[in-house]
């Protein structure tokens, strides 16, 4: 079904290749499971089998042949690709766009829905979902016109480990025998058994191996490993305080925020607090009003010089360090080094960054051109660049290898270690175990 030979895409303004020397060929009916270091062009590939990388968007080498009469793909942001104001009409879309039966659209739209394990009725508001049940109803999307290639690009990032499974439990049930299916995902523990195959990308390299899932436990994956590829059976080791917290940072008191109630919670200096719970228990809002950037609806959001979101901007963003959950929302320049350098950073200081962050080899790129991993870790900089007290990141380590992983972890205890305070929204169950000092688990609103 899909036949690479030399491949390579550039992107526009770049000079490494995403991708370059890829040969490949993936049967129809195959399960692969790419991974790679981030950088090494899982997503790039992605889009090139998708056909999503314009011509005028970048510089292409080799060939690439595609035969499929219909693909699905679900991106890693979730709200690049919904286009409809209701959840039913999102996922009818495709539907209608191919000519499906009305008697057979609405039934099917139901059936994807449920399978995804998407809670609420057809005519849920997409831009009041989560970031988690968002990808639930991508998802759903995707399957729905029964592709016979469907890619997957994290498709599990962003949910509870409740959702992770039904989304899993999906994939096994409405995935045809015959559909191809390629996928990439850091979760690999809990995918492996839902693959043929691994695909492991060299960064700028073409291929490194190409194995069978069950070879990952054994030598190979130790390498793997080292190289900064997940794999399993090779977990961090515990990055715990060294002294007790200090002073309050933040505290809630009677918190409402949008039509959401929060538990009395407080923020301390040289403290990591991770905020867990399931999609749509308000996670991100609480992140938001912690980081002064929503007002409370009732309650208080206290803190030594007042209420965070009645502080000017410049003495927000010198106070508090705030990293969304979609990364691209907080990018406003044409390169990385002068999206670090926004706000007076002094050049030391950008170049300390770039370097500690491993973004110094793409200083002159442009952020939205970055891969997920890479846009994140440039988040996290442009979060660090005014030295804040307090740092709040809303899912920090998506989207990043374990090398990268491991890096923003100790980055993280580093700070809480000279008294800044960390709060952490996360699904990611290992940085709870490896960081946390406290958690605060959300439940989901009735």
């Amino acid at each position: 079904m899909i036949k690479l030979e030399g491949y390579g895409w550039r992107h526009a303004g770049r000079r490494a290749w995403a991708v370059r020397g890829l040969d490949l060929r993936i049967a129809r009916g195959e399960r692969v499971l790419l991974l790679g270091p981030s950088g090494a062009g899982k997503s790039t590939l992605l889009h090139a089998l998708a056909g999503l990388l314009p011509e005028d968007s970048g510089q292409a080498e080799g060939t690439v042949e595609v035969a499929a009469a219909r693909t699905g793909i679900v991106f890693q942001d979730p709200q690049s690709q919904l286009v409809m104001s209701r959840a039913g009409d999102e996922v009818a879309f495709g539907l209608e766009n191919l000519g499906w039966p009305l008697s057979r659209i609405w039934p099917r739209v139901d059936e994807v829905l449920a399978r995804v394990g998407f809670g609420y009725p057809r005519d849920r508001a997409t831009d009041a979902l989560s970031g988690g049940e968002q990808q639930r109803l991508v998802l759903a999307g995707a399957l729905a016109p029964e592709p016979d290639l469907l890619l997957l690009d994290e498709p599990t990032a962003n949910l509870d480990p409740a959702g992770a499974a039904l989304v899993r439990q999906a994939l096994r049930d409405a995935v045809g025998a015959d559909t191809t299916v390629v996928l990439v995902e850091h979760r690999i523990a809990e995918v492996l058994e839902l693959v043929t195959r691994v695909v492991v990308l060299e960064p700028g390299g073409g291929v490194r191996d190409d194995i069978a899932p069950h070879l990952l436990t054994g030598p190979l994956g130790a390498e793997l490993a080292a190289a900064g590829v997940w794999v399993p059976g090779h977990p961090a080791a515990a990055r715990r305080a060294a002294a007790p917290p200090g002073d309050v940072l933040l505290s809630t008191h009677d918190l409402r925020v949008r039509h959401l109630a929060y538990p009395d919670t407080a923020v301390r200096a040289g403290e990591a607090l991770a905020v867990t719970g399931p999609n749509g228990s308000g996670k991100s809002t609480l992140a938001l009003a912690l980081g002064g950037l929503l007002p409370p609806a009732s309650g208080e959001v206290r803190s030594p010089d007042g209420p965070p979101h009645r502080w000017r901007a410049r003495a927000l963003a010198g106070r508090i360090g705030s990293v969304f959950q979609n990364p691209e929302q907080q990018f406003v320049t044409a390169s990385v080094r002068d999206e670090l350098a926004l706000g007076g950073t002094p050049p030391a200081r950008v170049d300390e960054l770039l370097a500690r962050l491993r973004l110094d080899h793409l200083a002159g790129a442009n952020p939205f051109t970055l891969s997920g991993g890479e846009a994140r870790r440039l988040s996290v900089a442009t979060a660090l660049a005014a030295r804040p007290r307090l740092l709040i990141l809303d899912e920090p380590t998506f989207g990043q290898d374990r090398r990268t992983w491991l890096e923003l972890v100790d980055l993280l205890a580093g700070l809480r270690g000279d008294g800044h305070g960390v709060v952490t929204v996360t699904h990611d169950p290992a940085v709870v175990d490896t960081l946390a000092d406290r958690v605060l688990h959300l439940e989901r609103a009735p």
